[in-house]
């Protein structure tokens, strides 16, 4: 599996404090491990046909599609307004 970023996923990871990237850091690798791992509570969002997020805390949510050969990391950013436009 691999790995692939959207120049917004890029950006706004670019745009997160240290921590949160660190965060986002340790949320891919077990992505990367296990998708069903249970603190990323890998859910479909709602309204969409193939789009994905996953908890990287409490406040923040990465957005994600499911590739043959690996995971389309969409955006990331704070949860509601990921959620808006996924």
């Amino acid at each position: 599996m691999k790995l692939s970023f959207s120049h917004s996923f890029k950006k706004s990871y670019q745009k997160l404090s240290p921590l949160v990237q660190k965060q986002v850091d340790a949320s891919l690798r077990l992505l990367m491990t296990d998708i069903q791992y249970p603190s990323l509570q890998v859910k479909k969002i709602q309204g969409t046909h193939s789009i994905y997020e996953l908890r990287v805390s409490l406040k923040y949510r990465m957005s994600f599609e499911i590739q043959e050969d690996g995971y389309f990391l969409r955006k990331v950013g704070e949860h509601d307004a990921l959620l808006r436009n996924p």
